[in-house]
């Protein structure tokens, strides 16, 4: 079949009849739940981190350095791997930091890494 250069393709799509096959399940929308106490103390732990870059750095947002604290990284880590990883990132800070890794450990003691779904 020729093809004039005028005309454009055109695709199509035939609906399948769902009565014909009455095994399939219907897909439909997947809804991750995570517990809200969860998630709020999260948010909480990062707009704390946020207000002790501002002190420890001594300057406005726009001015401290690329650093991005990760949450679900440091949960990954041993307690050591933890202090280890912040003082790390923290290198370039002049000021005294053990009491900002200290704070940030206890903090995020006990939180649940956010990869899936919360079980019932």
């Amino acid at each position: 079949m020729a093809s004039e250069p005028n005309t454009q393709s055109r695709v199509m799509f035939q609906s399948v009849d769902k009565t014909d096959e009455p095994g399939r399940r219907r897909i439909g929308k997947l809804t991750v739940k995570y517990n809200r106490k969860d998630l709020q103390r999260r948010l909480d732990i990062e707009e704390w981190i946020d207000e002790q870059l501002h002190l420890l750095f001594d300057c406005e947002e726009e001015d401290i350095p690329e650093l991005e604290i990760d949450i679900d990284e440091l949960l990954e880590l041993t307690d050591e791997g933890q202090r280890t990883r912040l003082q790390e990132l923290l290198q370039e800070c002049g000021k005294p930091k053990e009491e900002f890794i200290n704070g940030l450990l206890y903090r995020i003691k006990g939180l649940r890494k956010l990869s899936g779904p919360l079980k019932k």
